[in-house]
């Protein structure tokens, strides 16, 4: 199990990375246009990830920045959230690639954001949410850029594709 995780955080910083790249080819305003999705534009849901990817992670970690709101806008400009977004990345990386079997098989007691109460869960389920929650909503930024610049505007995010191009998982 802790090979598959280390497999997914690197997954999750590789597909950041081309979605980031994708949506850096967008002018201004399409970047920050209201297109209905559940954040409403490509700038405010890529700064929900960001927000979520923390509190997650202070969590599981006991460390770093938590917010009392999921839809804040942590950085105003791309480039600030990118740097932010890649930072997020690496330390996801480096705790996942701490991770001992024991530590998956592990619980931990966290308080909900929307409705703060003391909830124990297992930690392995609990990371697989934290990486699925970051693939819906890569899916709606896909969608956008697609949406706005054609099929060719978003990158493909296929795990297979990042296993191809990494190695990662294959053995």
């Amino acid at each position: 199990m802790r090979e598959h995780f280390r497999m997914m955080a690197a997954y999750n910083e590789w597909a950041n990375r081309r979605l980031y790249d994708a949506a850096g080819q967008l002018n201004d305003t399409d970047y920050r246009a209201d297109r209905g999705a559940f954040f409403g534009s490509v700038h405010r849901t890529l700064n929900h990830l960001l927000v979520t990817d923390r509190i997650w992670l202070s969590r599981f970690t006991g460390s770093g920045p938590t917010y009392p709101s999921l839809d804040l806008v942590l950085h105003e400009d791309l480039p600030s959230l990118a740097a932010a977004r890649a930072e997020e990345d690496r330390r996801i990386v480096e705790w996942a690639d701490g991770l001992s079997e024991e530590d998956l098989a592990g619980t931990f007691t966290y308080q909900p954001v929307t409705n703060p109460r003391d909830i124990t869960q297992p930690l392995a389920p609990a990371l697989a949410h934290l990486f699925n929650h970051q693939t819906h909503h890569r899916g709606q930024v896909h969608a956008l850029l697609t949406a706005i610049g054609g099929r060719d505007a978003a990158p493909s995010l296929d795990l297979i594709v990042f296993q191809r191009e990494t190695g990662i998982g294959l053995s």
